[in-house]
């Protein structure tokens, strides 16, 4: 039934984990839709034979319904309703919560193209290089107006936002080229805006990314497009290092843990943070992002509110890159002690 329904719909083949819950619910909701529908039709076409007017003067017969007829009526509309939302719900909540193993891959659109980056690996243009069977988180932003990361056979889009991110994620099931398009309407070559998701097998990736891990990294003068231009090469996160220092961030942040200016960046990533107007914040991506562009929005208590913003003046190559370098100086864990024998010793007579 659902692959009959699959074509009928010319929906494109299941490629990804997601999209055999996406269909699911979808078909489901198509063919409660479609017997309620042909339900009422059919009701009004009785209706219309058994009560049509027969006579030039015949008047309207006066119909109360019962209660029970009535709460019928409300109900089966209502529970179709509350069960779409539950199913809706469930799917939606796991597809918004990426596992902790997924790898991280950011992606920046552009008029009129798709950029790709890994934290540890090269960047790429219009192709995006991932393993079957492995979860992907896909960070998502934009470099200029508002995009949508869209692949049909993943069944998956998501927003891509000028100063912030947003981030989803999939699983391939099979290797295979999937295609990539812009859900939103972006300028004259919209349509223009594609790239292709490369699924590999999980020994294929891994040798395709040993393969371009060998290119050279930036030297320490360069101070390319980093993380998402073409050619990019090298760790996101020493690129970002790079950008900070560029950017005068050290000068009230520090990255070992001791108080400055601004909250040290040392264990910073998902740090629960108090704020000055109560409450507290996670420091994800979402939040580092917007305090970047939007300091004073969320402010850490016990810090003044000095820091300007840097709106127009960190690409989003550049604070991916941040991010990322951010994300990098989690503490070490504690070494724990090293394990001691036992000792004997006589005690004296």
């Amino acid at each position: 039934m659902s692959e009959l329904l699959r074509r009928l719909l010319f929906l494109p083949r299941q490629a990804s984990t997601l999209a055999s819950r996406v269909d699911d619910i979808h078909f489901f909701i198509i063919l409660t839709t479609f017997v309620v529908g042909a339900g009422i039709g059919l009701t009004g076409f009785v209706f219309l034979l058994r009560y049509r007017r027969r006579q030039a003067h015949a008047l309207t017969p006066h119909i109360e319904a019962p209660a029970w007829l009535e709460g019928l009526y409300i109900s089966v509309p209502l529970a179709f309703f509350l069960l779409w939302g539950a199913l809706g719900y469930r799917d939606y909540v796991w597809a918004r919560t990426p596992p902790a193993d997924a790898l991280d891959v950011y992606v920046m659109g552009k008029q009129w193209m798709w950029k790709f980056a890994y934290p540890d690996g090269p960047g790429e243009v219009g192709v995006l290089h991932v393993p079957a069977g492995r979860p992907v988180r896909v960070l998502i932003t934009s470099r200029d107006v508002i995009h949508s990361f869209y692949v049909p056979a993943f069944r998956l889009k998501m927003d891509a936002l000028p100063g912030r991110y947003t981030e989803t994620w999939f699983e391939a099931v099979r290797p295979g080229r999937y295609p990539v398009l812009c859900a939103e309407y972006c300028g004259v070559d919209h349509s223009r805006m594609r790239a292709e998701v490369v699924v590999l097998a999980p020994e294929a990736f891994e040798a395709w990314r040993a393969r371009h891990k060998t290119q050279p990294a930036p030297g320490p003068g360069q101070v390319p497009e980093l993380a998402m231009g073409v050619g990019a090469r090298g760790p996101l996160a020493e690129q970002g290092r790079v950008v900070a220092t560029r950017m005068g961030c050290f000068q009230c942040h520090t990255v070992d843990g001791t108080p400055h200016i601004g909250p040290t960046w040392r264990g910073l990533y998902l740090r629960d943070e108090p704020l000055a107007s109560g409450g507290h914040i996670r420091a994800d991506v979402a939040y580092l992002t917007e305090s970047m562009m939007d300091p004073q929005a969320k402010l850490v208590a016990g810090f003044e509110p000095v820091m300007p913003s840097f709106q127009g003046r960190l690409s989003a190559a550049d604070v991916a890159a941040l991010v990322e370098y951010i994300q990098s100086l989690r503490p070490e864990r504690p070494v724990p002690p090293a394990a001691q024998e036992p000792r004997y010793e006589p005690r004296a007579r």
